[in-house]
């Protein structure tokens, strides 16, 4: 075997010793364009439904003035573990379990949460979390923290491309429950949490991110 070749292996059996996803390497980059400004002031963040921590590592490393905290449903705090271990920085947490089917519990450390981030979460969950989560937003986030929600969205009940509403149906046929949600929803239910909306970013691959402020 040839040394390139060897190399080429031996990095993709690395990788299989931890969860990788595609999806977050292919938009870390955009995303963090715009925390790098939204999260400027910001000191402490919990990233909700950390998946495979790989988000959590990049974003961490490009915003080194402030705590990440990983969470997730406990099957998947392993993989989160192994990324961060790998990772060797002192700004990211371990992750703690926050199922939106639950009251949110933060280890005393997590107290003074003063922004949350999430991505590719709304559409892979029951529209009944969908509320929990900003009820979760509105019972634990103090005034003036910081909201980043990552995903597609539909306006005016409309899909902003074909690519969307394909994935739609895919998601449909995994659950009927999942699927690209309305945007009105969205803000209806941030509004009920106390949210305002500062921007909606539009990003690469059709989707969107959306930037809440809580204002009490």
């Amino acid at each position: 075997m040839r040394s390139y070749e060897w190399l080429t292996l031996n990095r993709q059996i690395k990788m299989t010793n931890k969860p990788f996803c595609q999806a977050p390497e292919n938009n870390k980059h955009p995303i963090i364009e715009v925390l790098t400004t939204v999260f400027s002031t910001n000191k402490h963040i919990i990233e909700i439904g950390s998946g495979t921590g790989q988000h959590g590592v990049f974003f961490a490393q490009h915003l080194p003035h402030l705590i990440w905290q990983t969470s997730d449903l406990p099957i998947n705090h392993s993989g989160i573990n192994q990324w961060l271990d790998d990772c060797s920085l002192t700004n990211i947490k371990k992750p703690i379990t926050i199922d939106l089917n639950e009251e949110w519990s933060f280890p005393d450390n997590t107290l003074q949460v003063d922004g949350i981030f999430t991505a590719n979460t709304l559409h892979i969950i029951d529209p009944s979390l969908v509320t929990k989560f900003f009820e979760g937003i509105a019972r634990h986030l103090k005034q003036g923290a910081n909201v980043c929600i990552y995903g597609p969205f539909k306006y005016q009940g409309k899909f902003t491309s074909e690519s969307n509403a394909n994935f739609d149906v895919w998601l449909k046929d995994i659950n009927k429950e999942y699927g690209i949600r309305n945007i009105e929803d969205i803000l209806s239910f941030a509004s009920s949490a106390n949210l305002t909306l500062i921007n909606d970013y539009s990003m690469p691959a059709n989707n969107q991110l959306l930037f809440f402020k809580k204002t009490r």
